[in-house]
């Protein structure tokens, strides 16, 4: 039986490793927020390592993850490849699908960078979509929070008018995202774009229900992760260009 060590045993790390033990995998999980010591004695042996952490935690683990060990990144938060950059081989796993949703074998559709993880994960309600634009896979991932938490800010409703419009010009600004930053705009009409940002703008995602809480306090503090609020600061920072045609970013941006 062959090993993967999940890195994040929250609500998705687990999702996922169910997935993992329905198809036959041995799952080692590692949960970097209530262990430090036992990061080497899970991914030994492992043939794959998921990354599904909260992407600032992520970023503390890194480097001392193996570099030669094949490694997934479901965490939604990156922006850019340059995280991974000393890693051999890695892949990214993201899309429209909760991790209840998953659990509780409801059918949902995630889009992979690689097609090995096709075959990690393919179940009869867990559905895998290949495309070689790992870029762009890994920026739907992160640009959908934000957008997320924007919609929940400026108060729009899922199933309304207004949110069709917002989603159609979120979309759009994605898309030319990223384009400005060498992805393909074909991504986005898979499940790890319109699809999951979508979803993504709803009541149950803690992204737009926090930007719900802004709106009526903007000193709310998160009480979990807000992945959005990481990729803002990210680009905040000039992690990836952002279009002057991006009016909804460039906002938030100086915001």
């Amino acid at each position: 039986m062959s090993k993967v060590a999940v890195i994040g045993a929250g609500a998705y790390g687990t999702a996922l490793g169910s997935v993992l033990a329905e198809n036959g995998y041995d799952i080692d999980y590692y949960d970097p927020l209530k262990e430090r010591e036992r990061l080497k004695d899970v991914t030994n042996g492992a043939r794959a390592v998921l990354l599904s952490a909260p992407s600032d935690t992520m970023t503390h683990l890194i480097p001392h993850l193996p570099k030669n060990v094949f490694t997934v990144v479901a965490s939604k938060g990156f922006l850019t490849e340059k995280p991974f950059v000393d890693f051999d081989d890695w892949a990214v796993l993201a899309g429209a699908g909760f991790a209840e949703d998953i659990k509780n074998g409801k059918l949902v559709r995630l889009t992979t960078s690689d097609s090995r993880v096709v075959d990690m994960f393919t179940t009869n309600h867990l559905v895998l979509e290949y495309t070689s634009d790992r870029l762009g896979v890994l920026m739907c991932g992160a640009l959908k929070n934000v957008y997320a938490l924007n919609a929940g800010k400026m108060g729009i409703r899922p199933d309304t008018k207004r949110m069709k419009e917002y989603l159609l010009a979120a979309a759009n600004e994605m898309g030319m995202t990223l384009v400005a930053n060498g992805a393909k705009l074909s991504t986005l009409r898979l499940s790890c774009g319109v699809e999951d940002l979508a979803l993504t703008c709803g009541l149950n995602s803690r992204n737009y229900c926090y930007g719900l809480e802004l709106r009526l306090n903007p000193k709310a503090e998160p009480k979990m992760t807000v992945e959005g609020l990481s990729a803002l600061h990210r680009i905040r920072q000039g992690e990836i260009i952002v279009p002057e045609a991006a009016a909804m970013m460039q906002g938030l941006l100086q915001g």
